[in-house]
């Protein structure tokens, strides 16, 4: 069974939906003990850093996740829950997320340069983007490098350990699209709306054991 972390913040259902697709059983839930038992934890998100981490404080989630990835078993992040892994977030201020991964989460304003045709990209960055594998990750097998993931975000992480880093996307300048450390894989993309090649990776993530 594949926990999904209900905290109140992200499309919940349409990720269970997309798991569901692949034949995997995914079930949406907030209780510890079922997600300390699950062979493989997701966390996603959508919104504001401090608010995604006032509900996993406020639901007692925290250690859940922690104890979650220090078990060993698989563990997902989707979009802000990329995010929430690392150590703060410049977000409304300095927010302090989760820990567990070295590194900070910036925005995209005031550090995408102008494109020389003098047209400005647009924060958040939406839409279609490719993305690059940068080192072999289990979850990209039978995926065509540089394929189209989509994304709807303001903000990106930048990780100390740069062995974490497992794909990078362009947007007016280089930026981090997912990570792979130990037993975590996270996205700043979204899967469960890429189609069918975000169908794969979350058919891949299934079967890791």
């Amino acid at each position: 069974m594949i926990a999904v972390i209900d905290y109140g913040m992200g499309n919940l259902r349409s990720v269970q939906k997309a798991f569901e697709a692949v034949g995997a059983n995914a079930v949406v839930t907030s209780n510890r003990e079922e997600i300390l038992s699950a062979r493989s934890v997701v966390l996603p998100g959508v919104g504001a850093f401090k608010d995604c981490m006032d509900n996993l404080q406020r639901l007692d989630l925290v250690d859940v996740v922690r104890k979650s990835i220090q078990s060993g078993k698989p563990f997902l992040g989707i979009c802000l829950g990329l995010q929430l892994l690392f150590h703060q977030s410049e977000e409304f201020g300095q927010v302090p997320g989760l820990e567990i991964l070295a590194g900070e989460v910036v925005g995209f304003s005031g550090r995408i340069p102008e494109p020389s045709s003098g047209s400005s990209l647009k924060v958040p960055h939406m839409g279609w983007n490719t993305v690059h594998v940068q080192k072999s990750n289990p979850l990209f097998q039978s995926i065509p490098n540089d394929s189209y993931f989509y994304f709807v975000h303001s903000y990106y992480v930048v990780p100390e350990d740069r062995e974490d880093v497992a794909t990078t996307t362009q947007y007016g300048m280089e930026f981090v699209s997912s990570i792979h450390h130990e037993n975590i894989y996270a996205f700043q993309f979204h899967p469960e709306k890429s189609q069918a090649l975000g169908l794969t990776l979350l058919k891949n993530f299934s079967k890791l054991k």
